[in-house]
């Protein structure tokens, strides 16, 4: 008797260490804490974030050249590289939006290194999809490049609705973000006037002066081309 209650015991052990880190797999830690004690999530303003958004260009292209499960292995493969790549540099990924990725750094944690971090962490996604390009070429083959683009700024986070919840972030600094990356170049790493004040003693930038942005008006941009 004793013995199938030591095993029922650990076998519900088990499920909740499953459960744990499923739940831990879709929320930051500290808001999946939060969850749980509390039932749900209050919204936090961070005076300070860095976000980062990067598209693939000729995404089109390939989904022609590959089947339905190749393109999404590609995908994949691309996507659990700037996964380890932003874990490493401490950023949070909030979202994949079809070929869009989506991160932010100096949240749900705040730190002062984020811009940084994300600038580096850009840097170093360019290069994992660089050699992924080379390899592909070497063997005759196409593959996308990438645009990538962040602002820093002021963004409210927080989990809203009742199913599928999800940690998000709002704000313009999310919306600059985005135009960062829709005004950037394939291959390059387009940062706003906001991060580049941030960030100009460690890296090795490219005025662009003032580039007009969808919706946004004229805003100052700079491209990243390395570290000093």
């Amino acid at each position: 008797q004793n013995e199938e209650l030591v095993k029922l015991y650990a076998e519900l052990e088990i499920e909740k260490q499953k459960s744990e880190n499923l739940l831990l797999n879709i929320l930051p830690a500290k808001i999946a804490g939060e969850l749980k004690a509390a039932g749900k999530v209050t919204a936090v303003y961070f005076e300070s974030a860095t976000v980062l958004f990067t598209d693939i260009v000729g995404f089109t292209k390939m989904s022609k050249l590959l089947d339905e499960k190749q393109l999404v292995e590609a995908l994949d493969d691309c996507f659990c590289a700037f996964d380890e790549i932003i874990g490493k540099r401490g950023l949070e990924k909030i979202k994949t939006i079809g070929d869009s990725y989506m991160c932010a750094g100096g949240l749900p944690e705040t730190n002062s290194t984020h811009p940084f971090d994300a600038v580096m962490a850009a840097l170093e996604m360019q290069e994992a999809v660089s050699e992924r390009k080379l390899k592909a070429a070497v063997k005759g083959k196409f593959y996308w490049d990438i645009r990538l683009g962040m602002h820093t700024g002021p963004v409210i986070a927080g989990v809203v609705g009742k199913n599928k919840f999800a940690y998000d972030i709002w704000g313009t600094t999310v919306n600059t973000a985005s135009r960062m990356e829709s005004s950037g170049e394939a291959g390059r790493v387009n940062i706003s006037g906001a991060t580049y004040e941030l960030v100009k003693d460690r890296f090795i930038t490219e005025p662009r002066g003032k580039v007009q942005a969808k919706n946004m008006g004229e805003i100052e941009m700079y491209f990243v081309n390395g570290i000093k």
